[in-house]
């Protein structure tokens, strides 16, 4: 018997799909995610895994906190297989509020190391976010510098800056340190940075930088990434990098990350999405798209950031940045640090 015309263009469409590896399936499935993270850091990535897979990726992004109302909103009813936010506070909150549903991946706990990744696998970091020492290179040598807990010392009296307390950024540094020195000495050294204050905390971590430039402080604390952003824009600012406490537990370190959604309708799909973030191909873009690290230590990072020097991560889990966060924030309050 003779194929129809229809018959012949279907097998020759399937043909040409299984010719260039991408099945009918693939060509059917769908992952939607919600993203904290801004469109342009973002879509490069979905796209280059829907050209390498022919799985579609549709994408909402807000801020972490109404994603997160939203899901709870929704419950079973919502379309997302996946939430990607910043800082692995959020992280726990998502996790905690039981948003998230465990992974069990061989390739993701290859791919990300223990400390990087929750303890249920019920989310997964998937860049790296380095919170260091910056210093007034005509003011500051770097000999001068040490650790976290030594600006805190007398020597450092109106020569510090610092973002403002509120931002989750460093509520989960002072939530790894009640984790390492416990509460009493955290609030000491709290109180230590408050009275040696420069001048009012900051709204970000660019004003911050570029006061110490100015000098209207000699040092402060950062992300990396807002550091390599503002130096693409004045080369010539007197700021450079200190790799903090290198001699104790190392550097703070936080995540951008993802997990799969409780009521995900393709938990399956969304699993795989993940694992391919954690590769490296996945890696490369999503780390220099932002001046981020790599999670997976097998992947280099972007030059820019490798001229900056290597640096050892602290590695407690930084799972405590949100377990300890509400400890974090009252000692703050207490300590004065606004």
């Amino acid at each position: 018997m003779k194929l129809s015309k229809i018959s012949l263009l279907a097998t020759s469409v399937a043909a040409s799909l299984a010719a260039v590896g991408i099945s009918s399936l693939a060509l059917a499935e769908e992952v939607v995610v919600y993203s904290a993270r801004n469109e342009q850091l973002i879509k490069p990535l979905f796209d280059a895994y829907t050209k390498q897979t022919g799985v579609q990726v549709k994408f909402v992004t807000d801020k972490e906190g109404p994603l997160m109302e939203r899901l709870k909103a929704e419950a079973a009813n919502t379309p997302a297989d996946m939430l990607i936010t910043v800082d692995a506070g959020n992280l726990w909150q998502a996790a905690s509020q039981g948003l998230l549903q465990p992974v069990n991946s061989a390739t993701l706990n290859a791919n990300i190391p223990a400390h990087l990744r929750d303890p249920k696998n019920l989310w997964f970091g998937l860049s790296v976010r380095a919170r260091t020492i910056f210093f007034n290179t005509q003011k500051v040598k770097p000999a001068e510098l040490s650790t976290y807990e030594d600006l805190a010392s007398a020597k450092w009296k109106g020569r510090l800056c610092l973002r403002t307390s509120k931002k989750v950024y460093n509520q989960s540094l002072m939530a790894m340190m009640i984790e390492e020195h416990g509460e009493p000495k955290t609030e000491q050294i709290a109180k230590g940075w408050v009275a040696n204050l420069a001048t009012d905390v900051f709204a970000d971590d660019t004003k911050m930088l570029e006061a110490i430039g100015a000098g209207q402080c000699d040092v402060g604390i950062a992300n990396t990434y807002y550091y390599g952003r503002l130096m693409e824009k004045k080369p010539s600012l007197p700021v450079a990098i200190f790799w903090a406490n290198q001699h104790a537990k190392g550097v703070h370190v936080n995540v951008s990350g993802a997990g799969v959604t409780r009521y995900a309708k393709n938990p399956a799909a969304a699993q795989k999405l993940l694992e391919w973030l954690s590769s490296e191909k996945a890696q490369n873009l999503f780390t220099d798209l932002d001046m981020e690290y790599p999670a997976n230590p097998a992947v280099k990072a972007d030059p820019k950031l490798l001229a900056w020097g290597p640096f050892k991560q602290n590695l407690i889990n930084v799972n405590k940045a949100g377990e300890l966060q509400a400890n974090a924030v009252k000692l703050m309050d207490r300590a004065g640090y606004k």
